[in-house]
C-alpha cells in the first residue's frame, strides 16, 4: 500500500507519518485517573486549539487512553502534525492535574502509540475495540453509560 507524502520518525517508538489517513492513537497514564481527570481529559481531546482533526472516537479509561482520527490541514494546506494535537491535550490536561493535585508530573507517558490504519476492515476492529474497551475493564454494563467515551460516529 502507497501512501501519499509518507515518513518515518523514530523517538522511542517509531511514527509513520502520512496525509489522507486514518490514525488509531493510544498512550498509557503513569497512575490510574480517576473520574474528573478522565473527564478533563475528554474534554481537551474533543476541543483541540483550532481545528486540527476530525476525531471518530475516544475513550479514556482509567490506564490508558485509545483514539481514531484523521488530521486535517492547516491554513497554508499541510496536515498538522499529529504528536502536536495529542501532546498538546496531553500537556494542558496534565498541568491542569498537577495544579490540583500538587504531583511532580503529570499522569501521562511522554510518548503516544500511534498507527496507520490500513483499511475500512481494521478502522472497523479498532472502533469496535475502543467503544467496547469499558465494558472489558467492567467500567460499564454499555459502553454509551461511559462517560469517558465520545463517539462521532460508527464506521460505515
Amino acid at each position: 500500500m502507497a501512501f501519499k507524502n509518507f515518513s518515518i520518525w523514530r523517538g522511542r517508538l517509531p511514527h509513520w507519518r502520512a496525509d489522507d489517513v486514518t490514525y488509531f492513537v493510544t498512550f498509557r497514564h503513569r497512575r490510574s485517573l480517576d473520574e474528573a481527570e478522565r473527564h478533563l481529559l475528554v474534554r481537551n481531546l474533543v476541543k483541540p486549539d483550532g481545528r486540527r482533526w476530525e476525531l471518530l472516537i475516544l475513550c479514556v479509561l482509567p490506564d490508558r487512553t485509545d483514539l481514531i482520527f484523521k488530521v486535517l490541514e492547516s491554513p497554508n494546506g499541510e496536515p498538522y502534525e499529529l504528536s502536536e494535537v495529542v501532546e498538546k491535550a496531553k500537556t494542558k490536561t496534565g498541568k491542569l492535574i498537577i495544579k490540583k493535585s500538587g504531583e511532580r508530573f503529570p499522569p501521562f507517558y511522554a510518548e503516544s502509540y500511534d498507527r496507520i490504519i490500513r483499511d475500512e476492515s481494521e478502522l472497523e476492529v479498532r472502533w469496535e475495540e475502543i467503544f467496547e474497551s469499558p465494558t472489558q475493564q467492567e467500567l460499564a454494563d454499555d459502553p454509551e453509560e461511559y462517560a469517558g467515551l465520545w463517539v462521532a460516529g460508527a464506521p460505515d
